[in-house]
């Protein structure tokens, strides 16, 4: 059975005529199913543009409409994103609104509803850099540990099996999505394979491999689920049998974390941190980490040499003879 796509956000303007209601709608619709666009990037998008147009509308003094968009300056445009920035909008956040824009821009001029070349001059924010806190080794094996939380008035079952999530996290550099994306029919039972087949971003599937460890720490789990796991089913499930929420693991890494004595920064996405950063201490090839992280980029991984060149330093520093 086909995947159902994300449903369009629904578009309410007072700010811009009918026409560019209609045409944002065309554009989420195309967005939907040409790009399969998340739910999220989707809303996003459309947050965006609509600020954006609402933005237009109070410094023209008149509804936007498509004539007046297709004829934005640059000046118009760098006046929006200085209001936004005065928000205390980060850059990263202002470089996604500037994407939606140039998206929405591209989508007109296809359509033969002219050209907002504006958008194209206006150079994208710097973002700065923020590298990934990887979680150390042994803090990291920790949290796939259910006796770490024995004392939590939690059962028995629901500790394996967030002590499984994680153990998947870190083992396999799974994205929380992923993870809790998986079918029992996706998973070996331990001893029968050494590979999971996920689906990421994009909808795109990979394969990466998964310790026995970590299968036996799944079958644990589904050998006390008090709730029915078939084939076609999540493999990890909620109180009530549903598909599990990611806001369960995130909240009981946060409880952990307490309890280990570990900063804000160790969440679910640091385990995948520590995943990459740790294969890559130990001489792993940073293109073979690219495909088991499923980035799309080798940039995107690149963030990792900058960790690692980190540990390396502190490794000089702390064993270098000063003399």
């Amino acid at each position: 059975m086909a995947k159902a796509l994300p449903a369009v956000p629904s578009i309410e303007l007072d700010c811009a005529d009918e026409t560019v209601t209609q045409e944002m709608a065309h554009w989420l619709s195309h967005l939907r199913a040409e790009r399969r666009l998340s739910p999220k990037t989707l809303e996003a998008y459309a947050r965006d543009v609509r600020q954006c147009l609402a933005f237009l509308a109070g410094h023209w003094g008149a509804q936007v409409t498509l004539q007046a968009f297709a004829a934005l300056e640059a000046s118009d445009v760098r006046a929006f994103m200085a209001m936004r920035r005065a928000e205390d909008i980060a850059g990263r956040s202002l470089m996604r609104t500037l994407a939606g824009l140039r998206s929405f821009g591209r989508f007109l001029e296809r359509e033969g509803k002219g050209k907002v070349g504006a958008l194209s001059a206006i150079r994208a924010p710097k973002v700065a850099k923020s590298l990934p806190k990887p979680i150390r080794v042994e803090a990291a094996r920790r949290f796939a540990d259910a006796d770490e939380r024995a004392g939590e008035a939690r059962e028995t079952w629901v500790l394996v099996r967030d002590a499984a999530v994680m153990a998947s996290l870190y083992g396999s550099g799974l994205r929380i999505s992923e993870a809790l994306g998986l079918k029992r029919r996706d998973v070996p039972k331990p001893g029968e394979g050494d590979v999971l087949v996920v689906t990421g971003k994009g909808n795109k599937t990979r394969m990466v491999p998964v310790l026995q460890n970590v299968l036996q720490l799944i079958a644990d789990y589904a050998a006390i689920c008090p709730h029915p796991l078939p084939p076609t089913g999540p493999m990890f499930v909620g109180a009530r049998g549903g598909p599990l929420s990611p806001r369960i693991i995130q909240l009981a890494m946060e409880r952990l974390r307490g309890a280990l004595g570990l900063p804000d920064s160790a969440t679910p996405h640091a385990l995948r941190h520590s995943f990459a950063t740790h294969l890559l201490s130990r001489g792993g090839d940073l293109r073979a980490i690219q495909e088991l992280l499923g980035h799309a980029s080798l940039s995107t991984t690149q963030v990792y040499t900058g960790i690692d060149s980190e540990r390396l330093l502190e490794v000089y520093r702390s064993a270098h003879p000063r003399g």
